[in-house]
């Protein structure tokens, strides 16, 4: 210590540089400056130079309108529109000629069992009855082709026999013996529904589908499985209608199986109705119960529609029957016209077709059911 301060001062800054080293130079401050000086400089370019094209080379070339070389081009533009048409579908004096429409396809045409595929459309349970995209109902396509003016104008008395396809055998004996002009009701629970509603309908006989619908005393009075009930949600009770109407096709339209619960309730039987008007299907109202709205839902849903007058065996002996058919006869001698119910029994059968060749001789005439649906 002593020796450091007894030192010279230039011995100090002797030894003071030997331990520093060479002195260094500032790099960084050096290339800040630099890239200051870049920046400032193309800035100044960027305002200072007008330069577009960023000096990228660059030529002038003169735009010549060629329209004036295209011959096509020149006849088409001063030439006045036209359009050329077949002269014998478009004549000069503006009439139009009718063209005949295309072929009827196979989507239009019966298969093999009377249905036309393009009234039906396939649902979960199988096809179900449509309205064809050309406006052709089910009602019309499948009724019986009856021609009114061949029974004349005196009284008309239309038969429903109802009951039919739970007993196959049955069921073919009935469309055996029937005239071609009773409608033939099948229910919906039969085993072989398929061929006799086919025999019934290759036998000339139009045919509807009965639909179970509720009664008062439900259920200790049951019309069967998928019976639509009031109180239920408006889908569920047509799940069970679009179930129902897939058991077989052809029909023209549908009848109710009891119901008078049903019937009575606009509210349960609106959407049943409704959806029957939107598929072109028609709806008898069996007569049983007076408290029924079909009438007035059948209207506001343009269904075809009729109402029965009477069911004829009520009390199944022959002799009640043909009783029950002479007040059938009195009815329609009446009011022009009457609808009766018969079930399929054996007794019934017989007796409706023994009375059946007999109208002539009365002035009466048998027409299907449809004939008389307004």
């Amino acid at each position: 210590m002593a020796n450091d301060l007894s030192t010279p001062l230039t011995g100090r800054r002797q030894r003071l540089k030997n331990a520093l080293g060479r002195p260094h130079l500032p790099i960084a401050r050096i290339l800040f400056g630099l890239i200051g000086v870049i920046v400032i400089g193309t800035v100044a370019r960027l305002v200072l130079v007008d330069d577009p094209a960023g000096g990228r080379p660059s030529q002038e070339t003169g735009i010549v309108n060629t329209q004036a070389g295209n011959s096509v081009a020149d006849t088409v533009a001063s030439a006045p529109a036209t359009i050329t048409a077949d002269p014998q579908q478009y004549p000069v004096d503006g009439s139009i000629v009718a063209v005949p429409g295309p072929a009827a396809d196979a989507h239009s045409t019966p298969n093999a069992l009377g249905i036309v595929p393009e009234l039906s459309e396939e649902t979960a349970n199988g096809a179900i009855p449509r309205i064809s995209g050309t406006g052709q109902t089910p009602f019309a396509a499948y009724h019986h082709p009856f021609e009114a003016a061949s029974a004349g104008t005196g009284p008309r008395i239309a038969l429903i026999v109802t009951g039919l396809g739970i007993n196959e055998q049955g069921s073919l004996d009935a469309i055996a013996q029937l005239p071609d002009l009773v409608t033939l009701a099948f229910a919906p629970y039969g085993k072989a529904l398929e061929k006799t509603v086919t025999v019934a309908r290759g036998g000339g006989h139009e045919v509807m589908l009965e639909v179970p619908l509720e009664p008062f005393d439900f259920p200790q009075n049951d019309p069967g499985p998928h019976t639509l009930l009031t109180g239920q949600p408006p889908r569920e009770n047509l799940e069970k209608l679009f179930w129902l109407m897939a058991r077989f096709g052809g029909y023209f339209g549908i009848i109710n199986n009891m119901g008078a619960r049903f019937t009575a309730s606009a509210g349960d039987f609106g959407p049943m109705m409704e959806e029957l008007g939107a598929r072109g299907v028609g709806y008898i109202d069996d007569g049983s119960s007076n408290r029924s709205v079909s009438a007035q839902l059948a209207s506001a849903n343009k269904v075809p529609y009729a109402r029965a007058s009477m069911l004829i065996d009520a009390n199944p002996a022959r002799s009640s029957i043909l009783s029950a058919l002479a007040s059938l006869e009195a009815e329609a001698m009446e009011h022009g016209s009457a609808i009766g119910i018969v079930s399929a029994l054996p007794i019934s059968i017989q007796a409706v077709s023994e009375w059946s060749a007999g109208l002539d001789g009365k002035g009466i005439a048998l027409v299907p059911a449809s004939a008389l649906m307004q």
